[in-house]
Formats: C-alpha cells, sequence, structure tokens
C-alpha cells in the first residue's frame, strides 16, 4: 500500500511539474486544455491517495466520469472568469460581479472590491498578478476622492464598494466611476472593502514576494486612512467594531447590525496583515503601536464571548441577571429565556462555532460561515476553536451544506421575525439569498479553512457537491431551499465569483501550499490577557 501511495504523489508531482514547464514553454499568461486536463489528472490522483473508500478501477463509470467532467469543468470556469475580466486603459483592472445578458445589467456589471477577491486569488494562484496590482493601485487612488451621500461628507479613507469603466469612443478615454455606498440599496458605505482590500495586498505580497507594491506611498497612505477610520476612539466600549445592517456581504437588513462575525473576523485579520505590510517609520510606527494595543483586547472579546459550545451554552442557559460590578458572570445582561429553541438541538456535543453578534442583551446564536472561516484563517480563532468549528461542519452537514456548498446563514428567518428583522425584504425570503440560502463562492474560504486545519476531505466532499451541477447551471450566483436544491429565484447566472470561488477551491486542494497567500499563523506575541485601549491616532489622521 505504500508503495502504491508513493508512486501516486509521484505521479502527482510528476503532472504538476510538467504542466507548469508547458504553460512557461508556451509563453502563455492564462490557463490552456493542458492545464485544465492536467487539474482533472491531479484531482483524481489526489481522491485515489486521500480517500479511503475511492477504488482505482479505470473502468468504474465513476472514474470516467470525473476525470471528462472535471477537466470540462476547470475549463468553463476559466472561460466564465476571463470572459468576466474589465479593462481601464487597456490594462486589465477587475472583473465584473456577472456577464448575464438575459437580466439587467444593474450594478451586475460592475466591479466590486468584495467580489473581486476570488477573482484575484484564482489569478495570483495561477501566476497571473498583474490584474491584481492594477486593481489595487486603481482602487486605492478612488479611495482619496471625497464623497458624500445626501449631503453628508463620508469617513476620510471609505473604500468604494464597487466601480465602473466609463468608456468615451468619440474622446477615446476611460473614466471610472466608483460607488460608495450612494447608488446602494439602503445605501449603506461598504466596512469590509477596506479590510479586503488591506487582505489582498497581503496576498499579492505574499504570492509575488514583492513588497514594493505595499510600499508604494499611495498604498501606506491607503492603509493608514482605513487604520484611521476603524481605530478611533470613541464612545464604545467594546474592541470591536461597530457597524450599520448591510455593510458588509449581507448588504440588506438581516439583523448583523452591532457587532457582526464577519466584519470583526474581517477587522481582525487586516490589522494582522497591516502589521506585516506597514513600514516601520513616520506615523507607521504610530498605527503599529495602535494595532499592537487593539489586537490582544479584540482577541479576548471575540475568543471570550463570541465563542459558544455545548459547554458554553449551558453556562448561558443558567446565567443570572441584571449583576452588576466587575465580577459580573453575564457581562452583558443576555436573558436566558432569549435563547432560542432552535440552538438547544443544533449544537453538538462536539463542535463549536463563533456566534453571529453580541452586544448588550444581545447574542445573535445564528451561524455565519464567512466570519467563521476567516476567524479561522487568520488565526482569531485557537487551534481548538478551529477544529470545534469543522467538527460542526461534519456534524451538520445536513444543515449546513446540504445539497449544494454552503448555507451563508443558519438558520432562516422566518414569519413573525422575518417580517420585523428584514423589513419583509422579498428577495431575503426564508432559505433565499442571505436568510439562508447557499452561495457556492464560500466553497473557496470553507477549503482554505479545511486545508489550515488539516481537514482537505471536508472541501473535497463540499467540492464534489458543487461540481455536480454548478457548470451545468451556468454558475448561479446562489441556490434557494432548505438543501440548496434549487437555483435561487433572483439568481444571476455566469456570476463570476462562484466560477472564481470553485478555482480558488480546485487550485487549493490541488496544490495545498496556496493556502498561504491567505492564511495568517497565530501570533504567539499576541497575549489576549493583556487588556489595552488603542493609542491616539497621528494628528495628521484625526478629524
Amino acid at each position: 500500500m505504500e508503495d502504491d501511495l508513493r508512486e501516486i504523489l509521484s505521479s502527482i508531482s510528476r503532472i504538476s511539474n510538467e504542466g507548469r514547464a508547458a504553460r512557461e514553454d508556451d509563453g502563455s499568461h492564462g490557463p490552456t486544455r493542458t492545464h485544465s486536463l492536467d487539474c482533472a489528472k491531479l484531482a483524481e490522483l489526489y481522491d485515489i491517495a486521500w480517500s479511503p473508500t475511492q477504488k482505482s478501477d479505470k473502468s468504474t463509470p465513476r472514474f470516467g466520469q470525473n476525470c471528462f467532467d472535471r477537466a470540462s469543468i476547470v475549463a468553463d470556469a476559466w472561460d466564465q472568469l476571463n470572459q468576466s475580466v474589465v479593462y481601464f486603459k487597456g490594462e486589465p483592472v477587475g472583473t465584473m460581479a456577472a456577464v448575464d445578458s438575459s437580466s439587467d445589467a444593474l450594478n451586475y456589471d460592475q466591479v466590486f472590491v468584495r467580489d473581486f477577491v476570488p477573482s484575484a486569488l484564482a489569478y495570483l494562484m495561477n501566476d497571473e498578478p498583474d490584474i491584481v496590482k492594477n486593481f489595487l493601485l486603481r482602487t486605492v487612488q478612488l479611495q482619496s476622492k471625497v464623497k458624500s451621500v445626501d449631503c453628508f461628507t463620508l469617513g476620510k479613507g471609505v473604500m468604494p464598494a464597487s466601480f465602473k469603466v466609463l468608456q468615451d469612443p468619440v474622446r477615446k478615454c476611460d473614466t471610472l466611476i466608483a460607488d460608495f455606498g450612494e447608488a446602494a440599496i439602503g445605501r449603506v458605505a461598504p466596512v469590509d472593502s477596506g479590510f479586503w482590500w488591506i487582505i489582498l495586498l497581503r496576498a499579492y505580497t505574499k504570492s509575488t514576494g514583492d513588497y514594493s507594491l505595499a510600499h508604494m506611498p499611495e498604498c501606506q497612505r491607503g492603509m493608514k486612512l482605513i487604520l484611521s477610520l476603524c481605530l478611533s476612539e470613541g464612545f464604545d466600549t467594546f474592541p470591536t467594531l461597530l457597524c450599520a445592517d448591510g455593510c458588509c456581504m449581507i448588504d440588506r437588513r438581516m439583523g448583523v447590525y452591532g457587532y457582526p462575525i464577519e466584519i470583526q473576523a474581517l477587522f481582525f485579520m487586516a490589522l494582522r496583515c497591516a502589521l506585516q505590510l506597514l513600514r516601520d517609520e513616520g506615523d507607521g510606527k504610530e498605527f503599529i503601536m495602535m494595532i499592537e494595543k487593539r489586537l490582544p483586547a479584540l482577541t479576548y472579546h471575540m475568543r471570550s464571548y463570541f465563542w459558544l459550545d455545548f459547554q458554553q451554552l449551558n453556562n448561558i442557559y443558567r446565567f443570572k441577571t441584571e449583576e452588576y460590578s466587575h465580577t459580573a458572570l453575564n457581562k452583558f445582561n443576555v436573558i436566558p429565556e432569549s435563547i432560542p429553541e432552535w440552538v438547544l438541538d443544533f449544537m453538538p456535543m462536539k463542535g463549536g462555532y463563533f456566534i453571529g453578534n453580541v452586544g448588550p442583551a444581545l447574542m445573535d446564536f445564528r451561524w455565519f460561515v464567512l466570519g467563521n472561516c476567516v476567524a479561522i484563517l487568520s488565526s482569531l480563532a485557537t487551534q481548538s476553536q478551529a477544529m470545534a468549528i469543522m467538527d460542526l461542519i461534519e456534524e451538520r452537514w445536513e444543515d449546513l451544506v446540504g445539497e449544494m456548498p454552503l448555507k451563508i446563514s443558519y438558520p432562516a428567518l422566518e414569519s413573525h421575525e422575518w417580517r420585523i428583522i428584514t423589513g419583509c425584504d422579498p428577495k431575503n425570503t426564508r432559505w433565499s439569498y442571505h436568510n439562508g440560502g447557499s452561495w457556492p463562492v464560500l466553497l473557496s474560504w470553507l477549503t482554505a479553512a479545511c486545508i489550515k486545519t488539516g481537514r482537505p476531505q471536508i472541501a473535497r466532499r463540499a467540492l464534489e457537491l458543487a461540481e455536480q451541477r454548478l457548470s451545468k447551471d451556468s454558475w448561479p450566483e446562489y441556490y434557494d431551499g432548505k438543501d440548496g436544491r434549487y437555483i435561487g429565484k433572483q439568481s444571476r447566472k455566469l456570476q463570476t465569483w462562484t466560477a472564481a470561488g470553485y478555482l480558488v477551491a480546485k487550485m487549493l486542494l490541488e496544490d495545498p501550499s496556496h493556502v498561504g497567500i491567505i492564511s495568517l499563523e497565530e501570533d504567539k506575541k499576541i497575549k489576549p490577557s493583556t487588556l489595552a485601549r488603542a493609542s491616539t491616532l497621528p494628528a495628521k489622521f484625526r478629524g
């Protein structure tokens, strides 16, 4: 058996090296048909090598079908991704959200900061960093512009949610038009765009080994402006970041206002990425000191108050209320009767997760997959917490994964709760869109988290589910239904980040070393027991 495994691993290495050499000799920058076939061979060999139930008999229908399907799906995904590329002055600067011509464009023809991240990771993993570099430079240039919504000026340093390239064929010039939330549904400025930008800047640097981009004055100033917004002191007594509803991937009213897990995890990861990228000179030293003071408090707060497992749930179930003084156990005065019945049945004996929100008299027990995956990748989660999240996914597979990976949130809001919390939002009906809908793009973040925790079999199982339908269904934006069986009622097809997310997951499983560009190991210098307030902002960034 050991000899067979050694031979398989040798074949994996040989195919990977041959594919890479062929692309270099050919001088091509994009994926080739040969590359797609290599991916299929690699995937099949990995299945044989690591799956204890996988049979190596090539005459079985499963082997022949997977070999063909995987090659065609990978090729189709690259085709969709490359068709979505947007150019500014002859250079690629991003990918539009969707290329579905069967529906009105609305803002799906724009380049979204959040949506471009999976595309960027796919291009970085495929040794095509130029489009990522151009994107980072163009968006940071847009950041410096003063924007206002209904005569009210936004905070200096807000990153745009998206931008569009307007081409004037008469004057033969291109113009970038950014949206900072003034055209968005609900008119909410994106909090996560700045964090995604810093995370992507670090991914580019890690992938290419080129620090010159991050050290450019424009990028250094861009990071400092973002940090000045989120590290400023105010009335808040928590180290977490106070946010409005609709400020992240869940960009409609879904009751995530306050301290949503997605924003806190991205905030933590962006702070750690900035710590690696900021130059230790001038006011850069002051920002580094501010980050180093904020991280321990944020780490302690999240690991202590946002974490939920069976033991902690039992503690909350027995909480006393109206406790006063520093010795109070129920620090947020959460009423035990507010614990929803579903979570008592949902919580397994083995497993745990970071809940959706914590604030005064508030514990949102809902599961949000992106925040938990980012918590693992950023090492906000301890090793034991990261493994517990993986355990939960396995224990509650039918609820959180179903037939199409992956539930963005669980459970869905229904009936009176849906009417009150969403404002009767017809797009966020139960088990649809952000209200428990299934989003294939989230497969990329799950896969990265699985690889980091040494549980790739979970991601491989989810990927096999996705491969059965994604290409045949024309890469939908999301799926509806409690099991994720139906293409979303208002789902766009040919959704770019659906194809990109699939490619990222595929490449991560083929070459797990790629996870390093979006993963951070635990920093032993961060001591959660050390609680300290962030220092005052440098004078040039105040007000």
